[in-house]
């Protein structure tokens, strides 16, 4: 009885960790508060001091994967990330990530950038100290709690 208990409770968990980044969720107070910290709102600025490696422009135009919606354009200019016209799904642990793909695998590899709202038409992020954007492929979108890929901008040069 025991084990059927415990097979209960994770069987619970896990869809609730599914269903934390569904566009349906009914909790948005949660889902707000952490949309709304400091850390996403208040903009980065770029270094000037950053080596040349990172210092090329890529572009591209976010879609959305695995039923969830995103849209918008990205451009990646030395260290600078600039998301304009950006709308997403709602999640309450999005973030942006530098990648190489768009699966888990992809994701886990790739470069954490920053958390991400999914209701800010203009955002702006700074790459991590020594990151050359010009490595990767995909700016990825991500639920970090769900571990689940809600949309991505192809990048290119």
């Amino acid at each position: 009885m025991r084990t059927k208990l415990l097979i209960a409770g994770a069987a619970l968990a896990a869809a609730a960790s599914i269903s934390a980044c569904s566009s349906n969720s009914t909790d948005t107070s949660a889902s707000s508060a952490m949309m709304s910290s400091s850390a996403m709102a208040a903009p980065m600025s770029a270094s000037t001091s950053m080596p040349a490696m990172a210092m090329s422009k890529m572009t591209g135009t976010f879609s959305g994967l695995n039923g969830k919606m995103v849209a918008g354009s990205a451009m990646i200019d030395g260290m600078t990330v600039t998301l304009t016209g950006y709308s997403s799904d709602q999640g309450p642990d999005l973030h942006l990530y530098l990648a190489n793909g768009t699966t888990e695998q992809a994701v886990r590899a790739g470069v954490q950038i920053s958390p991400v709202a999914y209701d800010k038409t203009m955002q702006t992020f700074t790459l991590p100290a020594g990151v050359d954007a010009g490595k990767y492929t995909d700016l990825v979108v991500h639920c970090d709690k769900a571990l689940a890929v809600f949309g991505a901008a192809k990048l290119s040069k």
